[in-house]
């Protein structure tokens, strides 16, 4: 069957660019990370990269690793900054039930010095986890969202983890991400969705469960890793003693706004939160 031509798919460039959305900064919350993001600015007749000051907004990020790097932080992080600016942050959570996501969210807030009740105004929680069909059925969740997001006005959404979609299924990865990315998109919402690690992927690369495919997708990833010292040289580099375990971060890849290339020691604090430290060539060379 001929279905002919899509004539609407087909539009000049100045008639896309009236509804192209301007790329300011989303403070992330994280310490260390907001400048890592640049926009060409011209000055004179040179044009320079100046940082960003903050996530792309309008972007959907990936944040990625295995177990215990942080990645849950760094998103509480993300939804308690946005919740302390006044805005309003969804938060989809496939791992813990509510009460429990509550709960760390709260910790998070008091870490960064954010008020109990900005938090409670500002974040509002979707449980994948009781309500199970928002794992299983592609369009109850897409309903649930769209739901979630006029009412209560958010702009923002973190969802831990989007692997929860996918599980034991992951050849259906891009059938599940691409819908969800493209709704996202269509509702101009700033998003950071964990997507988990498997043990055999390589640390400090996008591929995660699901394979290229959620990368590849999504404008970004933010990809979280460990590592023991397990050498002299090692412990030279990363100023640790031998045996102990140092996190690194890097961005693989941004869409919507130009990024530090390079790899960075991540600490987590005794308080929980997550920070961005030196590149690893700044450590080399001092």
């Amino acid at each position: 069957m001929t279905t002919g031509p899509q004539r609407d798919a087909v539009r000049p460039l100045g008639e896309a660019l009236q509804e192209s959305p301007q790329i300011t900064p989303v403070p992330s919350g994280v310490e260390g990370l907001d400048d890592l993001f640049y926009l060409p600015r011209r000055h004179g007749k040179r044009v320079v990269a100046e940082p960003l000051g903050g996530l792309p907004r309008y972007a959907v990020m990936q944040v990625t690793g295995v177990s215990d790097t942080g990645k849950s932080l760094l998103v509480e992080q993300f939804a308690v900054a946005q919740a302390a600016r006044g805005e309003r942050c969804l938060f989809v959570t496939y791992e813990n039930p509510a009460p429990f996501v509550a709960g760390g969210l709260r910790q998070r807030a008091e870490a960064m010095g954010v008020a109990e009740g900005n938090v409670e105004h500002g974040i509002v929680l979707v449980d994948g986890v009781r309500h199970e069909i928002l794992a299983r059925d592609l369009s109850a969740l897409l309903d649930t969202l769209d739901y979630a997001l006029s009412v209560h006005e958010a702009g923002y959404l973190v969802m831990d983890s989007l692997t929860g979609l996918f599980e034991a299924r992951e050849m259906l990865a891009r059938d599940v991400v691409r819908p969800l990315f493209h709704f996202l998109k269509e509702r101009r919402v700033t998003a950071l969705v964990v997507s988990q690690k498997r043990s055999g992927h390589e640390a400090l690369t996008a591929e995660a469960a699901g394979g290229y495919a959620v990368g590849h997708i999504l404008d970004g990833t933010l990809v979280l890793a460990k590592q023991a010292v397990m050498s002299y040289a090692q412990a030279r580099l990363f100023r640790r003693p031998m045996g102990d375990l140092v996190r690194l971060f890097r961005i693989d890849g941004c869409r919507l706004a130009g990024h530090d290339n390079r790899t960075h020691l991540m600490d987590i604090t005794p308080t929980g939160l997550v920070r961005i430290g030196p590149a690893l060539d700044e450590l080399a060379g001092g």
